[in-house]
C-alpha cells in the first residue's frame, strides 16, 4: 500500500472514491453528493492544486485509490495553529487492514510539520464508532459533542468533536 498525497493527475479516481462515501455512508459526512464542494472533476482540480501547506488530501493506493483523508489549515491567523482532518473514508474491501490508521498517520505527519501547528481537530459521527477507535488510537480526545448534527432519511446523528495536541 502507497499513502501519497493526491495531485491533480487523481482527480477522476479522487471524486469517484468521495462520491462513493458520499452515498455509502451518508450519516458519516455532513456533505452530501448533490452539495458537496469537490462534485465536478475541474472543482476537485482546484482543490488539489491548492498549496500544501493550506490544504491537502492524502491517499492511499493498492493498485487503484483505496482511502482518502483531507486535511486543511485554519485560515484566520488567530486559529492557524489548528489543522482540520475531514473526509477520511476507506473503502470497504479493505477495511481493518490498517489503511485509515497510516492515512492518518500520514496527515499528522505533514500538520507536525507545518510551521506553528499545534492541534488537529476532526470531527466523527456517532454512526461510525470504528473511525473514532482510530482517532483515539492516534491520540484524538473527546472535547465535546453536538447533538442532532446531522439529519438525512428521517435518522439523525451525533458529531464529536476531537482534538489531539500536535507540538
Amino acid at each position: 500500500m502507497l499513502i501519497r498525497p493526491l495531485c491533480v493527475d487523481d482527480a477522476e479516481a479522487y471524486l469517484a472514491l468521495r462520491q462513493q462515501a458520499l452515498r455509502d455512508e451518508p450519516m458519516a459526512f455532513l456533505s452530501s453528493p448533490e452539495d458537496d464542494i469537490a462534485r465536478t472533476v475541474d472543482a476537485v482540480r482546484a482543490q488539489l492544486q491548492r498549496p500544501a501547506a493550506e490544504a491537502v488530501v492524502f491517499g492511499a493506493f493498492a493498485g487503484a485509490l483505496i482511502g482518502i483523508v483531507g486535511l486543511h489549515r485554519d485560515h484566520h491567523r488567530k486559529a492557524a495553529h489548528k489543522v482540520h482532518l475531514w473526509g477520511m473514508y476507506v473503502a470497504p474491501g479493505h477495511r481493518r487492514q490498517g489503511v485509515a490508521g497510516s492515512l492518518l498517520a500520514a496527515a499528522l505527519a505533514h500538520a507536525r510539520a507545518l510551521p506553528g501547528v499545534a492541534w488537529a481537530h476532526l470531527s466523527v459521527s456517532a454512526t461510525a464508532p470504528a473511525a473514532r477507535r482510530v482517532y483515539e488510537r492516534a491520540g484524538f480526545q473527546l472535547w465535546g459533542s453536538e447533538p442532532d448534527a446531522l439529519r438525512h432519511g428521517g435518522q439523525t446523528a451525533v458529531e464529536h468533536h476531537l482534538a489531539v495536541r500536535l507540538d
